[in-house]
């Protein structure tokens, strides 16, 4: 992780951190600032006009925004996945995840940007997992892979599913508690003895991120008692549904 990087997590921690500092701590990097212009002028930032200075960014979708998506560049920058997992493909991955995550999470009444950082971050234990145990991953990628089948195989083959490994990445790199034990129970949000909404809907999002395109018959194969304690009805989501495509355009995320 980058200097730059690791002073943006240092601001979630704390609650006085204002858009003033955060967009300091950027300027410091200019091809971060770069790769954020250049999503800002994208769809998925979801605004109209030319935004041409970080700050207005800011003011425009708020410091959190611009901070989550900053923290997730340096990850990507920082990130080198093993033999087996393609780098186009596992990143557009992350971001429909991501972009599902806050989309849930706007529903549900939960952070939203704490949910899209999540879903952003939900297969970097995969990469560790997949250092850790080349010879297995294969088997872990092996097509076809339904929704919610890679935690499982994860578990069978090595040990660990990919949100557990996260949450320990998280925990070195010292991110909230919040967000480390929202990845942690993400592949089992039912285990916790108190039901976390976090988990549950990052498991309906990496699940749905596995499915692709959001269809009736995607939100219907979703968890039922999942959905019930979020109190999402697949009917009303695909009203809302958003575009895949708008939420996972790696080309304005990966020079």
């Amino acid at each position: 992780m980058s200097e730059v990087g690791q002073a943006l997590i240092r601001t979630l921690n704390d609650e006085d951190a204002d858009i003033a500092e955060v967009c300091h701590i950027i300027s410091k990097d200019p091809a971060l600032t770069a790769t954020l212009l250049r999503m800002a002028n994208s769809a998925m930032f979801g605004l109209s006009g030319t935004v041409d200075s970080l700050e207005r960014a800011v003011n425009v979708v708020g410091v959190s925004m611009v901070r989550s998506r900053a923290v997730s560049i340096c990850i990507v920058n920082s990130a080198k996945l093993p033999v087996g997992l393609d780098r186009m493909t596992f990143w557009h991955y992350c971001l429909l995840c991501a972009g599902y995550a806050q989309w849930l999470a706007i529903q549900c009444g939960v952070n939203n940007q704490e949910a899209w950082l999540c879903g952003m971050m939900l297969r970097l234990g995969e990469i560790n997992l997949g250092q850790a145990s080349p010879q297995d991953l294969p088997r872990v990628e092996a097509t076809p892979i339904q929704p919610g089948e890679r935690w499982v195989r994860e578990r069978e083959i090595i040990g660990f599913d990919e949100g557990v490994v996260t949450a320990e990445l998280l925990m070195h790199w010292d991110f909230p508690p919040t967000l480390v034990n929202g990845l942690r129970h993400t592949a089992q949000p039912l285990l916790p003895i108190e039901f976390q909404r976090l988990p549950a809907l990052l498991n309906l999002a990496g699940r749905l991120a596995d499915s692709g395109a959001i269809t009736l018959a995607s939100l219907k194969d979703l968890p039922l008692m999942l959905l019930n304690l979020l109190q999402l009805d697949p009917e009303q989501l695909l009203k809302t549904a958003p575009d895949a495509h708008s939420l996972a355009d790696v080309s304005m995320f990966i020079s």
